[in-house]
Order: structure tokens, then C-alpha cells, then sequence
């Protein structure tokens, strides 16, 4: 049984699915996009709606309050290729309050020729922001793309005070 959860952070809802201590999606869309992106073994073990998950729920309340280390307390696992685990492997090791380029983001995850691939990576990413796609950005500091919007990418670098 997978158990649901969305918490009020200063940015807007945030979904969360965990399997046992283990965070499987993140978003700030609701619960629905993140069911249906889910892999197949883990959706199939259905649904169970809670107020909070143990550890996890209390890691993100954590790091809305401003320990913005707590969410790398979260243990999380996604599908993915091999070059995707390395891409958001990397981004779970940027801290808050500084931003990388997608480039740097391709080199540090083994392939400074993927940059195209690395934002793929990125747009891919199920667990965001507790693996922290919203720091990547363009070479020169344009922000650039975000799946839940550019207002949301700005206002949660500027929550973390990036920019």
C-alpha cells in the first residue's frame, strides 16, 4: 500500500506518494498527475490517503520552516536510465540557495555532451523539489524551464534565497 499525503507549503500544495519510508513522487499538481507517472509495480499496490507520512511529512515541514538541509533526509527512488539516476543524483547534492547550469549539470553526471539529455533528466524528475530540479538553470543564469511553471521555479529559488 502506497500512502498520499498534500501538505500547504508558502508555495502552494504539495503532493507526496511514499512507499514505507521511501518517497516515490512529489508535485505540486495534485496527486493525479504524479499516480499516473508512477511505475507500474508501485502504482499496483493501490492507495491509501493519510495525513502524514511517517518521517517524510515532518522532513518537508522542515525544510517549509527553513532547515533547507531537511529534505536530504528524504530517502527517494524513481524509474529511470542509467544517465537520469546519475543527473538527479547530482541534483540532490546542490544546496540550497545556489543553482547549477544544465551543462555542469550533464559534466557532473558523467556526459558533458547531454545537456539536451540532462534537461530531459530534469523535466522527467518525479520528486521535485526534494530531488531539486527547480536549481538547475541555463548557462548565463536564465532561469529556463520547470514543469510546474517559472513563477514557481522563482519564487522557490528565492525561498531558499538564490536570487
Amino acid at each position: 500500500m502506497l500512502f498520499t499525503t498534500t501538505h500547504k507549503t508558502p508555495v502552494g500544495p504539495l503532493s507526496l506518494i511514499a512507499s514505507d519510508q521511501i518517497l516515490l513522487a512529489a508535485g505540486f499538481d495534485g496527486l493525479e498527475p504524479l499516480m499516473v507517472r508512477l511505475d507500474m509495480d508501485d502504482a499496483s499496490q493501490g492507495f491509501k490517503s493519510v495525513r502524514t507520512i511517517p518521517v517524510i511529512s515532518d522532513l518537508v515541514h522542515d525544510y517549509f520552516d527553513g532547515d533547507f538541509t531537511a529534505i536530504n533526509g528524504i530517502k527517494v527512488r524513481q524509474p529511470g536510465a542509467e544517465f537520469s539516476q546519475s543527473v538527479w543524483k547530482v541534483m540532490r547534492k546542490i544546496p540550497a540557495g545556489k543553482t547549477m547550469s544544465y551543462a555542469e549539470l550533464a559534466q557532473r553526471a558523467g556526459s558533458p555532451a547531454a545537456v539536451r539529455a540532462a534537461g530531459s533528466s530534469c523535466g522527467r524528475n518525479l520528486i521535485a523539489p526534494i530531488v531539486p530540479c527547480h536549481r538547475i538553470v541555463k548557462t548565463g543564469g536564465d532561469l529556463g524551464n520547470y514543469g510546474y511553471g517559472l513563477e514557481l521555479k522563482q519564487a522557490l529559488l528565492k525561498f531558499e534565497g538564490a536570487i
